[in-house]
């Protein structure tokens, strides 16, 4: 790998660990904005669902852009974005400013996600072996260490907004180290025609179908983790952490370790156990109960889960720059894997607050366990990539 590309994959590398670490000290801080907002597990989903539309409304602009203008830049500029919209997600002065914030927040956030993916494939290409798995553990690095620091600063009363503001600034700073490492915008340029958009492969929406059964459980194990553990479980504040913060310590195993699995067993055979280990782990965490077994419960379901989604980018990226050149451009095809995938995010908070409120959060998360065994049967299409 020469110089550029290696400094290139540092830049990655870091606009992941800071999408993931964004993630993660917002999701620890979850179960602090429902209290603080007065609301209950209902209006708590319809509050999550605005970060998943402004995140399901960013890709097609940012997988557009990306092509148009370089997958560099839309990254420097989704960073900056982040940073901007930290502190306005932070004031909390009402519900429905609340609304506004996150789905700012969201916007933004995928907006720097699809293009840090379209970016990573440029590098994987050029170095000609897998690292996907590696750049999405990377950014399970961040979001480990992001729920654990969100916890801490959620035990020790630290209020969102300062929270917010402190972060904030770090990216700014972290926004102009990124732009300085990344290969030229030129580099990933793709001119768009209403032909080629037009052409929709339908390989592209099978990824993405694999993506959304994972995407709505990773979203949901992220958002209801907290809560379950503090409402039903009666956690501290940083013990109801714990389960999330054990569902991303699985994330960063399971990535780390998904470019050589699926380079020795095949992407399908991963899924297929990803799913199994998932679905079985998480239905014996819910049936039987109690902190110790759901930290056990969101490990499995972190360790199955953990490979899905970087494979799917992986395969749309490499897909379309070759069997489908000059049909679609890579970092279009990452945006319609992430559309349909991301669409889980989307759907899957207020869904699974509105099963809350009819059956309780417990029983709710059991959509969770049909969903990842539906990967088992469903990962044989994988063979296509």
């Amino acid at each position: 790998m020469d110089e550029s590309l290696r400094r290139a994959r540092i830049g990655v590398t870091l606009a992941f660990v800071v999408n993931g670490f964004t993630a993660g000290t917002f999701v620890a801080r979850i179960p602090d904005i429902k209290s603080a907002l007065g609301i209950s597990d209902g209006t708590l989903g319809l509050s999550l669902l605005f970060i998943s539309i402004g995140v399901f409304l960013a890709l097609g602009p940012a997988g557009r852009n990306s092509a148009r203008y370089g997958s560099a830049p839309i990254t420097f500029f989704g960073t900056i974005g982040i940073a901007i919209s930290l502190p306005l997600v932070g004031l909390l002065p009402s519900l429905q400013f609340t609304w506004f914030a996150f789905f700012l927040f969201g916007f933004m956030l995928a907006t720097q996600d699809v293009a840090m993916n379209a970016h990573a494939v440029v590098i994987e290409q050029g170095a000609g072996r897998r690292l996907m798995s590696t750049f999405h553990a990377m950014f399970s690095v961040g979001t480990f260490i992001g729920g654990i620091i969100g916890g801490v600063l959620s035990q020790f009363e630290v209020s969102l907004l300062s929270q917010a503001a402190i972060f904030a600034a770090l990216y700014l700073v972290l926004a102009f180290v990124i732009k300085s490492l990344l290969l030229p915008a030129s580099i990933d340029q793709h001119p768009i025609t209403k032909e080629k958009k037009a052409k929709s492969p339908i390989i592209f929406w099978v990824f993405g179908i694999f993506g959304l059964f994972a995407a709505l459980s990773e979203g949901a194990a992220g958002d209801w983790g907290g809560v379950l553990a503090r409402d039903t479980f009666d956690a501290t504040p940083f013990v109801s952490t714990l389960p999330f913060i054990f569902f991303t310590l699985a994330m960063v195993i399971g990535r780390f370790s998904g470019d050589y699995l699926a380079h020795r067993f095949g992407a399908s055979k991963v899924i297929a156990s990803g799913g199994s280990i998932a679905g079985i782990g998480l239905a014996l965490g819910l049936l039987v109960g109690g902190i110790p077994m759901l930290m056990l419960a969101w490990f499995l379901l972190g360790i199955g889960l953990s490979v899905v989604i970087p494979l799917m980018f992986s395969a749309a990226g490499t897909l379309a720059s070759t069997k489908y050149q000059g049909v679609i451009a890579p970092s279009q095809a990452i945006a319609r894997v992430s559309g349909v995938s991301y669409f889980g995010f989307v759907i899957g908070p207020p869904l699974i607050g509105f099963l809350a409120e009819l059956v309780e959060l417990r029983w709710a998360l059991f959509l969770l366990v049909i969903l990842t065994v539906a990967l088992i049967p469903a990962a044989r299409y994988a063979k296509a990539a």
